[in-house]
C-alpha cells in the first residue's frame, strides 16, 4: 500500500515523492550543492500517514543538520524550504497568494489594514500590489526565516505583503504627488534588504494604534507619584514593544527620611523590584517579557547594592533579575579611578534638603564644583548619609559583576552631555536599553523616544550609500508622524526633538569583502565619516522642505554648530553647512548604531558594527537555537575577523573612530577570551586587561559599554540578555 499524506486542507492523499523533489529544486536553484544528499539523509517514517507540515519541517531540519563550514548553504536551503512551507499553509488558509489580488473586492490583501491606509486610492494599491517580487522570498537563511515567521508575520501574511504595506504606511506623510514614489522607494529598499526596520516598526506600524518607536528613557522625581507614574508608563512602552531605560538616582537611598522620620527608605531597590515584575507581567505584544534598563548615578548611596541586584548571594528580596542594570559614571569618578582617590557616595534627598544641590542634573564642571561642595559637607559632618570609599576598588567591582553577569553596563555621563545638542533644554541622564540610544529627559515633561533604522553595509554599494542613508532618514522622519506614542512624555519629545536613529550593520561583511580588517582605522574613519555627512544631508534636505525640529533655537544647531564642530572646523562640509545654514536640520539626533542581533538574521549578515563572534555558530533565539554563518564564508571567510579571537583594544579603537562621526551612541559590547595564545603566545587576559579596556573606553571618548562577556574552554558566558528589545 502506497504511503499516505494529510494535506493542508485536511484531505489524505498518495505520498507524491516528485512534490518533494521539487521542493528540494526550488530550494537548492543557484547552490553549490547536490539534492541528492538532502534526499538521501531525510527520514519521513512513512509507516503511517504523515501531513504535509511535517514532511515539509523534516525536510527543513535535515537542511539545517548537513551545514557544515565547508557548506553553509544548506542553511539557505532550509530557510527556503521554511518559507516554502509557510506560504502553501498561508494559501491553505486565505485561497491565495502572491499575484492573485483584487484591491476593489470587500476580501483583499489590504481589507485588514483598511484604517492605515484610507489615504490611498484602490488605483495606488493597485500599482502597489504590482511592485511585489516573490522571489525574493528566497534570499533568507534558516534563521533569518523562522525569525520572520516567528515574530512578524501573522498567520495568514506573506512577507513581501508586510514588507509592501508597512511602506505604504512609512509614506502617508508625503505629498500626494510624490507618496507612491516614495512608497515604492520605500519598499525596494526593505525587501532588498538595504534597510533594516526595527521591530516596532515591521511588527506594529501596519495595524491602527501601533507603535513604531524603539528606545524610550524615562526620568523618576523622588516621589510616590512619579515613581508609580512611570511604572505605568513602562507597562504602556512596554505593552508596545519598545525598551525603557529608566534613571532613578533622584530617588532617596536606604535608610533615608520619609516624612521626617529617619531612616524609613527602603532605597532603590525596593521600587527595582516592582519595575522588575512589571517588565514580566507586561509582555512586548505577546513577544517577549517586557525589557527594562534601570539606572543609578555613581555617586548614589545605594550603589553597592545595586551591583548586586543580579547576584545570587544575599537577601532575594532585594534581587531583581529580570532588569537590566546600568551604572552611570562622571569624568570625576574616573579620574579618581585612575587615581586610586576616594570617592564619597550620598543620598540625594540628603543633599538637595541640606546643600539645595540637585546632583542628578549636573554634569561636568557644575557637578565637579557641586561635588566638592558635598564632599566638604561630609567631611564636616553635615551629612548623616554618606560613605567614602576607593574609586578604583568600586569600578573594579562593577567590572568584576560584568564579568560575573554581563552587567551592569556603563554609560559616560559627561560624554553623553558633550555632545548633547539640546543642552538649553536639559541633561541626558542615562542611556537606553541597548546603549546607543539618548537625548534629553525632562521628568513628567519629555520622554526619550527614539525611532531606529539601519543601513546594511553587505547588502549596499559604494554608490548607493548616499541615497539609501537619506532614504533611511526620511523613512524614520516619517516614523515620528505615523507612530502612535505610548505616552504623553514621548509625544512631547517627538514633537519637539524630532529623534531619530539610522544605523548600520553588516561592517564586518563589508570590511571582508574589501579585504580589509579592524586595525585599519583610516578606512573605517572614511566609511563613517560618509555615513555620517549622508545622514546629515538627508536631514538638512528635509529642514528645507519641511522645517527644522521646532526647539532648534538656542541649540548647537541653533548656533550653527554640527557634531559640535563650527564650519569653519570642518571646511570639507561646505555644501552641507550651506544648506544648513539656511534651513537648519530637522532632527535633533540622527545617527545611533544599536546592537541588531535579531535583525542582522533577517538581513543576512552580521550584526551592528561588531566581528561576528564566530563564523558558523549556533545563535540563540527565541524558541531555542538556530545554526548561523557568516553570509559570505565562502567566498571571504579567511577575511573574517572572529570577536572571540581579536584583541578587545582593537575594538574599543575601531568603534572610537566611528563613534567620532555618530551624533548619538554605539552598543559596544566586549568580549574577552579567558583561554590561553589566544591573542599572542604565552598570554593569558586577566582581570588587569579588562580594566585597561574598560579605561580604554573612557578616555577614547566612548559613551557607554554595553555587555562584557567572556569566553573560557570555547564557552560563551551565559548573559540574559534584552534580545535586541531596542531593535527588535
Amino acid at each position: 500500500m502506497s504511503p499516505t499524506v494529510i494535506k493542508r486542507d485536511g484531505s489524505v492523499a498518495n505520498l507524491d515523492l516528485n512534490e518533494i523533489r521539487d521542493a528540494i529544486a526550488y530550494a537548492i536553484e543557484g547552490y553549490p550543492l547536490n539534492s541528492l544528499e538532502l534526499e538521501s539523509r531525510v527520514n519521513l517514517q512513512l509507516n503511517q500517514p504523515r501531513t504535509t507540515r511535517f514532511i515539509q519541517e523534516t525536510l527543513v531540519n535535515t537542511a539545517v543538520q548537513l551545514a557544515t563550514p565547508k557548506d553553509p548553504e544548506w542553511l539557505n536551503v532550509a530557510g527556503r524550504l521554511h518559507i516554502w512551507n509557510w506560504t502553501h499553509e498561508v494559501i491553505a488558509k486565505r485561497g491565495y497568494g502572491y499575484g492573485h489580488y483584487d484591491v476593489f473586492s470587500d476580501t483583499n490583501l489590504f481589507s485588514k489594514y483598511t484604517s492605515q491606509l484610507k489615504i490611498y486610492s484602490q488605483r495606488d494599491l493597485q500599482e502597489a500590489v504590482s511592485w511585489i517580487e516573490p522571489e525574493l522570498d528566497k534570499v533568507f537563511d534558516h534563521a533569518g526565516a523562522t525569525l520572520l515567521t516567528q515574530r512578524y508575520l501573522s498567520d495568514d501574511e506573506l512577507i513581501q505583503e508586510v514588507f509592501l504595506v508597512t511602506a505604504l504606511v512609512l509614506a502617508i506623510p508625503e505629498r500626494m504627488d510624490e507618496r507612491m514614489s516614495y512608497a515604492r522607494a520605500f519598499y525596494m529598499a526593505i525587501a532588498h534588504r538595504k534597510i533594516s526596520l526595527a521591530t516596532p516598526i515591521l511588527a506594529n506600524l501596519r495595524f491602527e494604534g501601533g507603535s513604531g518607536t524603539s528606545c524610550f528613557i524615562l526620568s523618576v522625581e523622588d516621589s510616590i507619584e512619579s515613581i508609580f507614574d512611570n511604572v505605568k508608563n513602562t507597562a504602556r512602552i512596554s505593552q508596545e514593544g519598545g525598551g525603557v531605560g529608566i534613571n532613578l538616582s533622584r530617588i532617596r537611598a536606604v535608610g533615608s527620611w520619609v516624612r521626617s522620620k529617619p531612616n524609613v527608605s527602603g532605597g532603590l531597590m525596593s521600587w527595582i523590584r516592582i519595575l522588575n515584575d512589571t517588565a514580566i507581567a507586561v509582555n512586548q505584544g505577546g513577544r517577549r517579557a517586557g525589557a527594562v534598563t534601570v539606572a543609578a548615578d555613581i555617586w548614589h548611596l545605594d550603589i553597592p547594592e545595586f551591583l548586586e541586584m543580579r547576584s545570587e548571594a544575599g537577601d532575594q528580596r532585594r534581587k531583581a533579575y529580570d532588569v537590566f542594570p546600568q551604572v552611570v559614571v562622571t569624568d570625576n569618578f574616573m579620574r579618581r579611578v585612575e587615581q586610586g582617590a576616594t570617592w564619597t557616595l550620598v543620598d540625594p534627598y540628603e543633599v538637595k534638603q541640606v546643600l539645595g544641590i540637585d546632583l542628578p542634573n549636573l554634569w561636568g564642571t557644575e557637578f565637579d564644583d557641586a561635588y566638592e561642595q558635598i564632599e566638604e559637607a561630609a567631611s564636616m559632618g553635615d551629612l548623616t548619609l554618606a560613605q567614602t570609599v576607593n574609586a578604583r576598588n568600586l569600578f573594579i567591582d562593577i567590572l568584576e559583576t560584568q564579568v560575573e553577569t554581563g552587567l551592569p553596563y556603563i554609560a559616560f555621563k559627561d560624554a553623553l552631555n558633550r555632545a548633547n545638542p539640546n543642552k538649553h533644554i536639559g541633561i541626558i541622564p542615562s542611556v537606553n536599553l541597548c546603549c546607543e540610544s539618548f537625548s534629553v529627559v525632562v521628568p513628567g515633561k519629555l520622554a526619550h523616544s527614539c525611532n531606529l533604522a539601519s543601513v546594511n553595509l553587505a547588502q549596499v554599494e559604494d554608490d548607493e550609500l548616499p541615497e539609501i542613508c537619506q532614504l533611511a532618514v526620511r523613512l524614520l522622519d516619517n516614523t515620528i508622524d505615523v507612530t502612535t506614542a505610548p505616552i504623553g512624555e514621548a509625544r512631547n519629545h517627538n514633537r519637539e526633538l524630532r529623534t531619530i536613529g539610522v544605523g548600520v550593520l553588516g561592517l564586518a561583511d563589508y570590511l571582508a569583502k574589501r579585504g580589509l580588517r579592524y586595525q585599519d582605522k583610516r578606512e573605517i574613519r572614511e566609511l563613517f565619516k560618509e555615513f555620517s555627512y549622508q545622514c546629515l544631508m538627508g536631514s538638512v534636505l528635509l529642514a528645507k522642505e519641511r522645517g527644522s525640529y521646532p526647539a532648534i533655537n538656542s541649540s548647537e544647531y541653533g548656533m550653527g554648530n554640527i557634531l559640535g564642530k563650527s564650519r569653519s572646523q570642518r571646511p570639507e562640509w561646505k555644501a552641507l553647512y550651506d544648506l544648513f545654514d539656511f534651513y537648519g536640520i530637522r532632527n535633533s539626533h540622527i545617527m545611533a548604531i544599536a546592537p541588531n542581533t535579531s535583525s542582522s538574521l533577517i538581513q543576512g549578515c552580521t550584526a551592528s558594527v561588531l566581528p561576528p563572534y564566530a563564523k558558523f555558530n549556533a545563535e540563540s533565539l527565541g524558541k531555542g537555537d538556530v545554526m548561523k554563518a557568516v553570509p559570505f564564508l565562502r567566498e571571504y571567510g579567511d577575511n573574517y575577523q572572529e570577536n572571540q579571537r581579536i584583541d578587545q583594544r582593537v575594538v574599543v579603537d575601531a568603534i572610537a573612530e566611528m563613534q567620532k562621526w555618530v551624533d548619538t551612541g554605539i552598543s559596544m559590547e566586549l568580549v574577552f577570551n579567558l583561554n590561553p595564545d589566544v591573542y599572542e603566545p604565552n598570554k593569558t587576559v586577566d582581570a588587569s586587561d579588562i580594566y585597561d579596556t574598560a579605561l580604554r573606553a573612557w578616555r577614547r571618548g566612548l559613551k557607554a559599554i554595553y555587555y562584557i562577556r567572556t569566553v573560557k574552554e570555547d564557552r560563551l558566558s551565559e548573559v540574559d540578555g534584552c534580545g535586541d528589545s531596542c531593535t527588535l
